[in-house]
């Protein structure tokens, strides 16, 4: 910079001396004239006069588009539409085009990035949770078993496989099936009760024939042999259940949550002023140029107004996990439930067997005398009682084998999650604080020009408070965001316990109610790829993407962060200030010799 002013102050005196001089033939004055203007004319556009050589390395760097695009030297910008300057200009109109593409593919790699370790904390944890609830499942249907065993190896034998079905069902109805948790209990003690009248009831030579212990099934709810232990079991699995049933069900909403904002629709007034704050720059040459704090604040919380909205929900929604998470104790906590199940089972049995004849008189009046089929050997019988015993637990084991293992996690999470309670208030800023701008003290752009500071007024976050954005227009919160905003509300009224939903209507939260289509409040135009030019609103599904995946359709690899592009020289980062500091001088000079006109 010292030394361009160097080089101008010697060309102005020289220019000064040359029209001092009375003594100077007319036509040598001319030349002279000729000679300084295309000599001021080439200090406008940097050091190199004549070429686009920096605008072109970058543009090739970041793969923005064809090398084919660019201008061979700079030109005149009047056909450009976001980037238009009086000075010349290194872009075309396709150029434009192609800048707005790369600086939306940009800001929404960020997002992504941005977004990462909490989308993956919460997926790692979904399948924690989930990996967590099937190892309950086997070690309560083992401890299950192995009370059965200790009562009557044959009868475990046989009781295994309505054993087994149980804890299936209830392993269903908690990652999200539509199961009703009464009938699937009252289901297993109907089939057990022929199980256990056979062996401890009415004990005889043989089994009984299935058209026997079809009647026995068929009797049970009538007879009521287990006493209040269906209901009883029916209830704790409910009330147990269902809160690890909805602590999946949010984590699964959280991903849809993150997911959503990941693959934001962005307006037409957001991408316009993104391409003017990212790549408007490079069109004067100023391909290392970095936006103002001010400036890129004002941007991003433009572009992010309606995403700052999910604030209010989104720190309530983790208050509302805690909130669950403390309520998930004693007879509330699914693994203290799950592995209580065998002490349960083994006092309605035992409880069936006291009352034996009782029960059998009551059976015999409904299905008659037992008709029995001949059994299989007892070697063989003791085989399968002795395979059986193999995959249990025995009684003498701990019960507790994984400890507070739910617990523990869910604390270990829900401490993580809270680090991110101000995720979407703080967004925008933290965007442009930690990949978009430089450090304090340095000169910026501020979508005109290379400035020491960005003068104008900054706005706060959200839709109200855009109204005085000076460069974003917010018109209305994006409807795809007013969705996932409803499901937020909707899951933490549940979370909070102020709304119960009937079991498995948990399954709309994902889904949602109503139309699947929303307006949102981008406009869509040629360079969207929205096939047309037409006028009016265009309509578009709102796509459901997965909520197990961290991301299901960005590709990490390819994200672009500004700070990691190797460094590429710029000789001419203040062309334009420089430009417009020259224009007036070149008149200074040049108006003597239009005075010397009408002397010719």
């Amino acid at each position: 910079m010292l030394r361009r002013n160097l080089n101008f102050q010697k060309t102005f005196s020289f220019g000064v001396f040359l029209f001092g001089r009375r003594s100077v033939e007319m036509g040598e004055v001319w030349t002279s004239c000729f000679v300084l203007l295309a000599g001021l004319c080439g200090l406008g556009f940097g050091h190199n006069t004549n070429t686009c050589e920096e605008v072109r390395k970058v543009f090739q760097l970041r793969q923005i588009g064809p090398n084919q695009l660019l201008p061979l030297s700079p030109r005149a910008g009047s056909d450009l539409q976001v980037c238009s300057s009086k000075n010349l200009t290194c872009c075309t109109k396709k150029m434009e085009e192609k800048y707005q593409v790369a600086a939306r593919r940009d800001i929404q790699n960020l997002l992504q990035m941005s977004s990462t370790s909490l989308k993956f904390l919460i997926s790692r944890n979904v399948a924690g949770f989930q990996e967590t609830f099937e190892l309950l499942m086997r070690q309560a249907e083992n401890h299950t078993n192995a009370a059965l065993q200790g009562l009557h190896h044959s009868m475990a034998d046989q009781a295994a496989g309505p054993v087994r079905e149980l804890f299936t069902d209830i392993s269903l109805f908690l990652l999200g099936s539509e199961l009703s948790v009464d009938e699937l209990v009252q289901r297993f003690f109907d089939a057990l009760f022929p199980v256990v009248y056979n062996h401890l009831i009415n004990p005889g030579p043989g089994e009984i024939s299935p058209g026997y212990a079809e009647c026995v099934r068929s009797s049970r709810r009538n007879l009521r042999p287990f006493g209040g232990t269906p209901e009883l079991l029916a209830f704790q699995i409910s009330r147990s259940g269902v809160f690890g049933k909805l602590l999946l069900q949010a984590l699964h909403l959280g991903i849809e949550v993150i997911n959503t904002t990941d693959h934001l629709q962005l307006s037409r007034e957001c991408r316009r002023a993104l391409l003017k704050m990212h790549y408007c720059p490079h069109c004067q040459g100023l391909t290392q140029s970095k936006p103002c704090m001010g400036y890129c604040l004002n941007v991003m919380r433009g572009c992010l107004a309606s995403m700052a909205e999910i604030d209010a929900h989104w720190r309530e929604f983790v208050r509302s996990l805690e909130g669950l998470s403390a309520r998930m104790q004693g007879p509330q906590d699914l693994e203290q439930v799950l592995l209580g199940v065998h002490a349960l089972l083994r006092d309605a049995v035992r409880h069936a067997q006291k009352s034996g004849p009782r029960f059998s008189a009551q059976v015999h009046k409904v299905c008659g005398t037992p008709s029995r089929k001949p059994t299989q050997s007892g070697s063989i019988q003791l085989s399968s009682s002795s395979s059986s015993s193999k995959d249990s637990i025995p009684l003498k084991a701990p019960v507790r084998v994984f400890g507070d293992s739910l617990a523990v996690r869910r604390r270990d999470f829900l401490t993580s999650l809270r680090h991110y309670r101000t995720y979407y208030g703080g967004l925008a800023d933290q965007l442009c604080v930690s990949e978009l701008v430089f450090g304090d003290g340095q000169s910026c752009w501020n979508g005109t020009d290379i400035v020491k500071s960005y003068t104008l007024r900054v706005v706060g976050n959200g839709i109200k408070a855009q109204s005085g954005n000076p460069e974003v227009k917010v018109k209305d919160a994006d409807p795809v965001i007013n969705q996932i905003i409803d499901k937020l509300k909707h899951i933490n009224q549940l979370l909070q316990g102020k709304s119960i939903p009937k079991l498995g209507s948990l399954d709309q939260i994902e889904t949602g109610s109503g139309d699947a289509e929303g307006r949102y409040s981008g406009d869509c135009d040629d360079e969207d790829g929205c096939g047309g030019s037409g006028g009016g609103d265009v309509k578009r599904k709102v796509s459901r993407v997965s909520k197990m995946s961290p991301d299901a359709t960005g590709d990490h690899r390819h994200h672009h962060h500004y700070h990691h592009h190797p460094p590429v020289e710029d000789a001419a980062t203040e062309g334009r200030s420089t430009g417009q500091r020259l224009t007036g001088a070149v008149w200074v000079l040049i108006l003597p010799c239009l005075h010397m006109l009408p002397a010719m």
